[in-house]
């Protein structure tokens, strides 16, 4: 097996990442979530609702080296309350954040002329925000799988075919489908939707921005 990191982009997790998963001739020593465990659902795994066999349609994982079930092998999915509650401590975090330059800057809502609607002002306010929170969950997610209310929270963001840390790339897609519409046009109510989606989901309790990345949210703890 070749000891070089994969090309950037080709979806495959570095081997010394800790929280990938190994396949079965590997072994699970080298994996931080302790010896082997049970593929998700028990010995035989839940029963795939796809024709396929796999998340998405199709077979992508079932012929692969990890077994039927993406989940064997990884950490329980994290409850969704609790990623509520990390994503509320994150939203306050970068909030405080995006506040203060925008006050620094001159673009906060609160400065802006009462009698007159300022849609410059608020524009860059939006743009302001846009950034600093895509930046914030790309940056920490890529580089630990964890923002600091994941953390605080104990879980951890996971690529559902490998268990792998997600790429950059992979979490620049996931946080723009959860923040750009939030940020620009509907506010609360997208960001509801958008992560209240893993309280119904079947089987893998995704939100729709972990669907459109192929992630999942794990508990590490």
């Amino acid at each position: 097996m070749s000891t070089e990191p994969p090309p950037p982009g080709s979806g495959q997790p570095p081997e010394d990442d800790p929280f990938r998963k190994r396949p079965p001739s590997e072994g699970a020593g080298g994996s931080p979530y302790g010896g082997p465990q049970e593929p998700h659902g028990g010995a035989q795994g839940p029963q795939d609702p796809y024709s396929g066999g796999g998340p998405y349609g199709g077979d992508p994982y079932g012929g692969g080296p990890y077994g039927a079930d993406p989940l064997a092998g990884m950490p329980p999915l994290a409850d969704s309350g609790k990623r509520v509650l990390a994503r509320i401590l994150d939203i306050i975090l970068v909030s405080i954040v995006v506040g203060l330059l925008s006050w620094a800057f001159g673009v906060a809502e609160f400065r802006a002329n009462p009698d007159k609607i300022e849609y410059g002002k608020q524009f860059a306010e939006s743009v302001l925000a846009a950034v600093l929170y895509m930046g914030y969950d790309t940056f920490l997610t890529a580089k630990t799988g964890q923002t600091l209310g994941k953390r605080l929270l104990k879980l951890r963001v996971a690529n559902l075919d490998n268990g792998a840390t997600p790429s950059v790339q992979t979490n620049l897609v996931r946080s723009a489908v959860l923040w750009l519409p939030a940020v620009f046009c509907c506010a609360c109510v997208w960001t509801a939707v958008c992560g209240g989606w893993s309280f119904f989901d079947k089987p893998y309790k995704q939100g729709l921005h972990d669907k459109a990345a192929k992630t999942v949210v794990v508990s590490t703890g």
